[in-house]
């Protein structure tokens, strides 16, 4: 008998032997998931990437941000399934291990990171950003980091952190165009 449609999570029928998603440059085997769990989830529950937080669950918050194909999606409204075959960077995959980004450097020098919490959203949502726009105003910052809730820094480091970012970049797209 089939499933008529509807999923139950937990119930065995739901579940899946395993699929393989493309994280950070690798390819990853997840076992035991079922079909509706999110790509949150998988990565931290079944592969071990905690760099992605979880807060509101509603893709209100930003702190589950992520790339899917080069998208910043937030990670709790997207089904791990669903992004099979497609590149997923978290965190974790922003840098070389060991290393920190451009990006994490600057919000450190800058002191934008305060509990933590945010952090790594936002850190994605920037590089998104910076990638796209190695310029931005601070009007498209704000807009940019509109979707990612920090509750202890007030906005006003992390804008600086991304200007550095920008201004530290400069020399090379200058070197590049010619």
């Amino acid at each position: 008998m089939t499933n008529s449609g509807t999923t139950n999570p937990g119930t065995s029928t739901d579940l899946v032997d395993h699929f393989v998603l493309h994280v950070n440059g690798a390819d990853r085997e997840v076992h035991d998931s079922w079909l509706g769990e999110s790509l949150l989830d998988v990565l931290r529950d079944r592969l071990g990437l905690a760099g992605t937080k979880g807060a509101c669950e509603q893709g209100e918050c930003g702190s589950c941000s992520v790339l899917v194909d080069e998208m910043l999606v937030c990670s709790c409204l997207v089904m791990a399934a669903s992004v099979v075959g497609q590149p997923v960077v978290t965190v974790e995959g922003v840098a070389p291990a060991g290393s920190p980004s451009d990006v994490q450097q600057a919000f450190v020098d800058a002191g934008a990171v305060q509990c933590g919490f945010c952090t790594p959203g936002l850190i994605v949502a920037v590089h998104d950003l910076v990638d796209r726009d190695p310029a931005p105003s601070e009007a498209v910052i704000r807009e940019q980091l509109a979707g990612n809730v920090c509750r202890c820094t007030g906005y006003g480091r992390i804008i600086e952190a991304v200007q550095r970012v920008s201004v530290a970049r400069a020399p090379s797209r200058e070197g590049s165009s010619s």
